[in-house]
């Protein structure tokens, strides 16, 4: 472990650190991009437990990028990691690139993770810009319950931390972050509310609004755990093989037989529920007319699942294109 010096900041993030070391010990690996957040987190974590590794993924999005990810290596190292890795990715364009570069980070890390945590560094500003997100988009209580601390493989020890103070711990450890030119470019819509909405709202309502959004998604999360529970034991009970019994599943709070739904369309292969689907299927439960099937996402190329009702059931079936029409099945 590596002594630091004790600034005010950087103590802050070792106790947020510590803390979390505490309740989820085990190997780690600390998701380094180079930038403050992440510079910070990597100091506080090698300051706080042995044989950290840093892994540093390349999106190759930007002139230069390897040069950055090489900086970034170098810099875990100097910090006390016994290890740091460059992870080259390729970027596809399906999404945007926003959520494609996610995805393909996401995927880089947990194939080079080893079995260990890996600690991201999403600060309290990062979730209260989630939070903002999920509320314009009307995405539900999920998404407005932001980011958990521990969701298994991935830590957030940072999450009660403001991004001012990772850039004050930098320049307690003498640090340099680089400067990302995507969290500055109003092309992206999380950018424009970094910049323009959060500190509107700030001075309208007399600051407080991103401690304010990040407890209201802690808060929800808390709800939001009680119920999982409660709908998992209804799925449990309303499985019938890879179907779901109606008679079970119908008679529930409608805020429970959602959940079970949509876990049970999840385990089918269904990804990226709208609202609008899933409400839709709830129908075929609650409000049954002898309407027909309702289309989802997932299934191989050339297919998509289908949930429909059928003697009391409700299944998932791939439906196949006209050129595939010979195949049919239940998932």
């Amino acid at each position: 472990m590596t002594r630091l010096p004790e600034g005010r900041a950087i103590l802050e993030i070792r106790h947020a650190v510590r803390a979390w070391f505490v309740a989820r010990p085990g190997p780690v690996v600390v998701a380094l991009s180079g930038g403050a957040d992440s510079l910070a987190l990597t100091a506080a974590a090698v300051a706080e437990t042995p044989s950290v590794r840093a892994l540093v993924v390349d999106h190759g999005l930007q002139p230069g990028s390897r040069d950055v990810a090489d900086a970034a290596a170098s810099a875990a190292r100097v910090l006390g990691c016994i290890d740091a890795t460059v992870l080259p990715v390729d970027v596809d364009g399906a999404g945007g690139m926003e959520a494609a570069a996610r995805r393909a980070r996401y995927r880089a890390l947990d194939d080079a993770r080893d079995g260990a945590h890996v600690l991201v560094a999403h600060t309290l500003d990062d979730q209260a810009e989630t939070v903002l997100l999920g509320l314009a988009r009307g995405s539900g209580p999920r998404s407005i319950a932001g980011m958990a601390e521990w969701d298994a493989p991935w830590g957030r020890p940072l999450l009660g931390v403001r991004r001012a103070v990772t850039r004050a711990a930098c320049v307690e450890l003498g640090l340099t972050p680089f400067e990302d030119p995507h969290n500055v470019d109003p092309d992206f819509t999380r950018v424009r509310l970094r910049l323009e909405a959060l500190p509107l709202l700030e001075d309208i309502l007399g600051g407080g609004v991103a401690p304010a959004l990040a407890r209201t998604a802690a808060q929800l999360r808390e709800d939001s755990a009680v119920l999982d529970d409660l709908a998992d034991d209804l799925l449990t009970r309303s499985r019938a093989g890879r179907e779901l019994d109606v008679s079970t599943v119908a008679d529930a709070p409608t805020a429970l037989r959602r959940r079970a739904v949509r876990a049970w369309l999840h385990d089918v292969g269904a990804h990226a529920l709208s609202d609008k689907q899933l409400r839709t299927i709830d129908g075929l439960l609650v409000d049954w007319r002898g309407q027909g099937g309702v289309a989802v996402g997932g299934g191989p190329a050339g297919a998509r699942l289908v949930v429909r009702r059928r003697h009391g059931r409700l299944a998932a079936e791939l439906e196949w294109s006209l050129r595939d029409s010979g195949r049919s099945g239940t998932v």
